[in-house]
C-alpha cells in the first residue's frame, strides 16, 4: 500500500472525487489503527482525512476496521436483575455515551443524564478522553462528582456491577483509536477519528449508542452509517461535542434500532427555563454543584433533557414503549423534586 499516494489523492480530490480501490480504505484504516503507519505519513494521512468532508463510505469502512479491535466488554452480570422499571423479557441493555468535546458556553450535562439513568437502574458506560481543551470536558464534571475514570476493563466491569456506571478513557476499550486521537490533538484537526469514537460500542453490539453531533453533515453522515448496520442508537444534534440536548432548545431526537430509523421528538422552538437559566459559572466545580442540586432536589431538570432521559430509557429496553419511559422519567422526577 502507497501511503504518499494515498495522502496525495485525499489531498487533490474534490467531494466525491477521490476514489479508492475496494477495500483499500478499510486496509489504510486498519493498518492506522494497529500502529502499522510510519508516524510521517501518519500525520499526513490524519491531516488529509480532516480536511475532507466525512463520508458515510468513509465512516463505514473505518467502523468495519475498527468493530474487529475493539476490545469488548463481557455481558454484565446484571444482565438478568431485574431493577424497579426492568422488563423481565430483555431487562435494560447499556447505555453507551460518548465524551470527546468540551463546553465552553453553558454546563456540561452530559454527566448529569449518565446519573439519573444510573439511578434508575439503567447502566450507562461513558467513554471518552480526559482533556477538554480548554473548555469543560465530562471528564472533569465526574471527576467533581466522584466518578473516577477506570483505567482496566475488569475496573469498568466491577464499577458497572456495583455502581451502574463507569467512565473509561479511550484506551481501556480501543487502543489504537486513542493512539489516532492523540495524534489528532497534538496536530490541532478534527475529522474522522473523531467521528468514529461516536460510533464505538464496546458490548458487542447490544449496548445502546447516544451518537450525537453539532453539525448537519456529520449527522446525516452517522445517520446513514447507523442504518446500514445492526444494532439500537439515539441520533441527536448534541451540544458542543457532547452528547446532551441543548436544555433550552430541544433537538430532533431519533431512534435507530437494526436499520429502521423513527423520530420520538421533533425539534421544538426554544424553550426556557427562567429558574434555571442562570449558568454564568459553568466550569466543573460549579456544573457538579448545581448537578448535586438536581440529584438531591433542590434544582429543577430542564425538560429537553427530561426528553432525552425518556428516549434512553424507551431505547435501553427499560420501558416497553416511549409513553411508559416518560412516565417512569416523570416519577423519577417527582422524586428528585420531594427528596
Amino acid at each position: 500500500m502507497s501511503y504518499a499516494r494515498l495522502v496525495k489523492s485525499l489531498s487533490e480530490a474534490r467531494g466525491a472525487d477521490f476514489t479508492a480501490d475496494p477495500g483499500e480504505m478499510q486496509q489504510l484504516f486498519a493498518a492506522m489503527l494497529d500502529g502499522g503507519v510510519p508516524e510521517l505519513e501518519l500525520g499526513a494521512l490524519i491531516v488529509a482525512l480532516a480536511n475532507r468532508p466525512i463520508s458515510p463510505a468513509m465512516l463505514m469502512d473505518f467502523s468495519a476496521a475498527l468493530s474487529a479491535r475493539v476490545l469488548a466488554m463481557p455481558w454484565p452480570e446484571w444482565a438478568s436483575e431485574a431493577g424497579p422499571y426492568a422488563r423481565p423479557d430483555t431487562g435494560p441493555h447499556p447505555v453507551v455515551i460518548p465524551a470527546y468535546g468540551s463546553v465552553h458556553r453553558q454546563r456540561n450535562l452530559a454527566p448529569l443524564v449518565a446519573m439519573v439513568l444510573q439511578r434508575l437502574h439503567i447502566p450507562v458506560l461513558v467513554h471518552g478522553t480526559l482533556e477538554g481543551h480548554g473548555g469543560v470536558a465530562s471528564a472533569y464534571v465526574f471527576r467533581e462528582l466522584g466518578v473516577m475514570p477506570c483505567t482496566t476493563r475488569a475496573q469498568a466491569q466491577s464499577a458497572l456491577n456495583r455502581d451502574w456506571l463507569a467512565f473509561v478513557p479511550t484506551g481501556v476499550i480501543a487502543p489504537g483509536l486513542a493512539r489516532l486521537l492523540s495524534l489528532r490533538s497534538r496536530l490541532g484537526v478534527g475529522g474522522l477519528c473523531h467521528v468514529m469514537a461516536l460510533l464505538l460500542d464496546p458490548f458487542a453490539g447490544a449496548g445502546m449508542r447516544m451518537v450525537a453531533a453539532d453539525d448537519a453533515d456529520t449527522l446525516a453522515a452517522l445517520r446513514d452509517v447507523l442504518l446500514s448496520e445492526d444494532g439500537t442508537s439515539l441520533l441527536m444534534r448534541g451540544t458542543e461535542g457532547e452528547a446532551f440536548v441543548n436544555p433550552h432548545r430541544r433537538p430532533r431526537i431519533e431512534f435507530v434500532r437494526n436499520g429502521v430509523a423513527s423520530v420520538l421528538f421533533e425539534q421544538e422552538t426554544a424553550h426556557e427555563d427562567s429558574a434555571e437559566s442562570d449558568e454564568t459559572d459553568v466550569g466543573a466545580r460549579a456544573t457538579a454543584s448545581w448537578m448535586t442540586r438536581v440529584l438531591e432536589g433542590s434544582a429543577t431538570l430542564p425538560q429537553p433533557i427530561l426528553n432525552q432521559l425518556a428516549c434512553c430509557v424507551y431505547a435501553s429496553g427499560q420501558a416497553a414503549d416511549l409513553n411508559e419511559a416518560k412516565a417512569i422519567v416523570a416519577v423519577e422526577a417527582r422524586s428528585l423534586a420531594a427528596a
